[in-house]
């Protein structure tokens, strides 16, 4: 089975900058999209952005725009979200997903959580004031 592991999250102090990496191993597998979540602690889980897989199109939440960016290695079969100018409220920890859902059906529930397939343990993301 396909396993998706994020990786480096850390702490860092407000307006400093983390690259975090999700990588699918233990087999191949096609997909649409891949997104990153965040849950912090006492809320929902919650929408942070997706990049659609062929294209590289990218979608971000109103409260990472303009500071994260998702990108994506396709050889590798990994994901990055590139956070910059981290703010406190950014504190949760991250997960990745992979969505195997046709794009006629993701197009419109990118945001979702159900619209996702295989799911990464997370990783905590701490940000100091």
């Amino acid at each position: 089975q396909v396993q998706l592991v994020e990786s480096g999250g850390g702490l860092v102090q407000a307006g400093g900058s983390l690259r975090l990496s999700c990588v699918a191993s233990g087999g191949t597998f096609s997909r649409s999209a891949m997104g990153w979540f965040r849950q912090a602690p006492g809320k929902e889980r919650e929408f942070v952005g997706v990049i659609w897989w062929g294209s590289g199109s990218t979608y971000y939440d109103d409260s990472v725009k303009g500071r994260f960016t998702i990108s994506r290695d396709n050889a590798k079969n990994t994901m990055y979200l590139q956070a910059n100018s981290l703010k406190p409220e950014d504190t949760a920890v991250y997960y990745c997903a992979a969505s195997l859902r046709p794009s006629w059906i993701f197009a419109t529930r990118y945001f979702q959580e159900s619209a996702y397939d295989y799911w990464g343990q997370g990783t905590q993301v701490t940000v100091s004031s």
